[in-house]
């Protein structure tokens, strides 16, 4: 199961950054996690690997909140998932982000932060499985409501 962007995922943010169509996004995250963190054959010097999925990912989180306000960016909201009332079991998640950046050239420069790269490991020690749908920020939605 996939737990990072593809090629053309990435293309595509790239392709509208910068644009006139580009502007506020949020980023919605949908995490699953391991039971317990999978750091494969060469985990981090220095690092417990024997943790569960959610404490790898706060490794990650810790470093990606300082990226993401570096960015311009901030988290809105985040959760854990209480249930599942539409899908089936390759739809569950147990966590959700929902994170505003001031356009997708913001999201891109994440990479720029000390030490994000690097904390990748901790994110994909983490997660099963993972979702990142991007919206645009502010819009008004089918019901009326404002974004």
């Amino acid at each position: 199961m996939a737990v990072n962007p593809t090629a053309e995922s990435i293309e595509e943010i790239v392709r509208v950054a910068g644009s006139p169509e580009d502007g506020p996004i949020v980023m919605i995250n949908l995490n699953r996690f391991r039971s317990r963190a999978d750091y494969g054959p060469n985990p981090p010097d220095g690092v417990d690997v024997d943790v569960s999925g959610e404490e790898a990912y706060a490794r990650y989180g810790a470093v990606g909140a300082a990226a993401v306000a570096a960015t311009g960016g901030r988290l809105l909201w985040s959760a854990p998932v209480a249930s599942m009332v539409i899908g089936d079991s390759d739809d569950a998640y147990d966590q959700v982000l929902a994170v505003w950046y001031p356009n997708r050239a913001a999201f891109l420069k994440l990479g720029d932060h000390p030490g994000y790269l690097e904390a990748t490991v901790h994110r994909n020690a983490a997660l099963e499985k993972a979702s990142i749908l991007c919206c645009p920020a502010g819009d008004t939605g089918p019901f009326g409501a404002t974004a």
